[in-house]
């Protein structure tokens, strides 16, 4: 389940991109637009930042911005930002010590398809594409 901290992200990362006019924007704003907690969302931005996928500036004047252009970023990577691996399943993950039953599990290519279905979806879905126009 993807939790509110990785919607959010998207929600935040969406509106720093509509409302894009070459400066920073205050966090404040994108708290009221976005009908959210401005405390709350300190939090995703900061992770956002640490991320590389997006810049603060403090002070007056200040706020948050893209880093690059929108078409640029997929959800898929706001969401592993936020929550780590579209992981299904632990077998699955990268790292994951050999499971015992791997060559007589039934439902392994079950759960490896659901992971490559989740992991293109969301990758195919660029920030610009959810982009009210």
């Amino acid at each position: 389940m993807i939790s509110t901290k990785g919607r959010y992200a998207i929600r935040v990362m969406l509106d720093l991109a509509e409302h894009d006019g070459g400066g920073p924007i205050p966090l404040k704003d994108i708290a009221e637009r976005q009908g959210l907690s401005k405390k709350y969302l300190e939090i995703i931005v900061r992770e956002l930042v640490a991320g590389g996928l997006i810049v603060g500036a403090s002070g007056k004047g200040g706020g948050y911005r893209l880093v690059r252009p929108a078409e640029e970023y997929t959800a898929g990577e706001i969401i592993e930002l936020m929550e780590g691996p579209l992981i299904t399943v632990s077998c699955l993950a990268e790292g994951a010590a050999p499971c015992s039953r791997a060559a007589a599990c039934e439902t392994f290519p079950l759960w490896a398809e659901y992971a490559r279905l989740t992991h293109d979806f969301f990758y195919s879905k660029r920030l610009s594409d959810l982009i009210k126009k």
